[in-house]
């Protein structure tokens, strides 16, 4: 008896699990737009579960900010507010300097190491990405890359804040994607030539290059995205003239 109840436990955390992963993608990749409403009872006629385990799943897409569960147990997918994108790209922004300042003074061998291998797994989803079109690998890796230089800074706080930032921020390096492979000359290399700015500055633990190379990367992208919303924005507004 004990061995059955484990073994529907088991099968419930599974399925919560893929649950999360397949809603999380579609969250991502905006296919499930923001502000939709996500309803249990068809989530869990799609995937042939009962509910507890698409709550489950929910709960954790909650605890990462992708999704709104209101008091009254309606769920939807967050929101984006454009209208505050500068405020969030200029907290990027000194965030990103400070993880990456403190990283060139404090990062040790086995962090370099770890450092360098999460680049080189970023160049390669960037070439697959461009073959493919789909972003989501890329998306990962520049998290993982990131965070890994976040953890050689050795300060906690700054640290979860960063997190924070780079997991709202998931939905927007999507949408950057999509608006840099209009460039059909675009190449991985491109893409991530700035990453690799900053792997040489915190390998010879230079904290000055360090800090400016993350603010040029983070300026950089300001600058694109922005131009991106600029486009899109813009695109469908008649212009009727007389």
């Amino acid at each position: 008896m004990t061995k059955y109840v484990g073994d529907t436990n088991n099968q419930r955390e599974t399925g919560a699990m893929r649950v999360y992963a397949i809603l999380r993608d579609e969250i991502l990749t905006m296919q499930l737009a923001p502000g939709s409403a996500v309803d249990e009872i068809s989530l869990a006629e799609r995937f042939a579960l009962s509910r507890s385990p698409i709550r489950e799943a929910l709960v954790r897409l909650s605890a990462d900010g992708l999704v709104m569960i209101s008091p009254n147990r309606t769920t939807s997918v967050a929101p984006m507010d454009f209208g505050r994108i500068p405020e969030f790209l200029d907290a990027l922004d000194l965030l990103q300097r400070v993880v990456t300042r403190l990283a060139a003074i404090h990062r040790t061998a086995d962090q370099m190491a770890a450092i360098r291998k999460a680049q080189k797994a970023y160049e390669k989803a960037c070439a697959a990405c461009i073959k493919s079109g789909n972003s989501q690998s890329m998306i990962e890796k520049n998290y993982e890359f990131h965070m890994v230089i976040a953890a050689a800074g050795h300060n906690v706080y700054f640290a979860d804040l960063y997190r924070r930032l780079l997991e709202e921020g998931r939905r927007m390096l999507h949408l950057h994607f999509q608006f840099q492979t209009l460039d059909e000359h675009l190449t991985a290399e491109e893409i991530s030539s700035d990453h690799v700015d900053i792997v040489n500055a915190i390998e010879q633990q230079d904290a000055e290059m360090a800090e400016k190379f993350a603010h040029l990367h983070a300026t950089q992208f300001k600058g694109r995205f922005m131009q991106f919303l600029d486009r899109n924005l813009t695109a469908n507004i008649p212009v009727n003239y007389p």
